[in-house]
């Protein structure tokens, strides 16, 4: 019996282009909700790569992350707009915010395309799915704990001083903030194991990453970003760089460790 090329671990271009534009055509009320137009665009690329490379679960991985993120996003609304923190565009994400959360994963479903694992053992399937799901870990648990701290955080503290800041401040932190942002971490992660995208190994390492890279952001935002110190460094090269980070130290974490 032959195989259903749409279950392999690795489908190939043609079948992850068929299943995501399957997706979109009948969740297209629900995206568009979500997403401005270029962000939809940009989505659909980001869909149609990681269904190729990672197969279902790694595409419903992204679906996961999409749907929390939508959801955390438009937490007190109303709230975020009074206080001038909520997201442009009533929440709905562009393509800065769709390479700010997914530029790791498609450079990790590329390297899987391009047969990167096969040319340097260091990167193998197993490694380049392992920094596939840090990099989303990464972001849900940064937009989770950011969101739920604009809307519910009583006290926020500068990463940097532990000093008292409004919220919203760049680089702030917050106890509600923090520990929901550390849960859907452990949630997503939770869903990459549960389908199998990776092992007990790969999932330590994946929390660890998340972590890390989220402290890491906050640091940054905290000391470089507040203020417009660096006009280049917005919210979205900031986002680049943390789950760049999350998606490289998760492999390295599971290669050496």
């Amino acid at each position: 019996m032959t195989p259903d090329p749409f279950l392999a671990p690795t489908p190939g271009l043609p079948v992850g282009v068929i299943a995501n534009t399957v997706v979109y055509v009948l969740g297209n009320r629900v995206l568009l909700k979500g997403l401005a137009l270029d962000g939809y665009v940009s989505s659909y690329v980001l869909g149609c790569l990681s269904y190729a490379a990672f197969g279902p679960c790694g595409y419903l991985l992204v679906c996961i992350y999409f749907l929390i993120g939508s959801y955390v996003t438009k937490l007190k609304m109303d709230v975020k707009e009074k206080e001038g923190t909520a997201e442009a565009r009533g929440g709905r994400r562009g393509v800065g915010s769709v390479l700010g959360s997914g530029l790791a994963g498609l450079a990790c479903a590329a390297a899987v395309l391009l047969g990167v694992p096969s040319a340097v053992p260091a990167l193998s399937f197993e490694a380049l799915k392992v920094g596939f799901t840090a990099s989303f870990c990464s972001k849900l648990s940064d937009t989770v704990s950011s969101e739920v701290g604009k809307a519910y955080g009583k006290t926020t503290y500068l990463a940097t001083t532990l000093k008292k800041v409004a919220r919203g401040t760049e680089g702030a932190v917050s106890l509600e903030g923090t520990v929901a942002g550390v849960v859907a971490s452990l949630v997503l992660g939770a869903c990459g194991f549960v389908g199998g995208l990776v092992d007990g190994r790969g999932l330590v390492c994946v929390i660890a990453a998340s972590v890390v890279a989220n402290y890491l952001e906050s640091l940054v935002g905290a000391g470089v970003q507040r203020g417009g110190a660096v006009p280049w460094l917005t919210n979205d090269v900031v986002n680049m760089l943390q789950i760049s980070v999350a998606s490289v130290l998760g492999i390295w974490l599971y290669v050496l460790v």
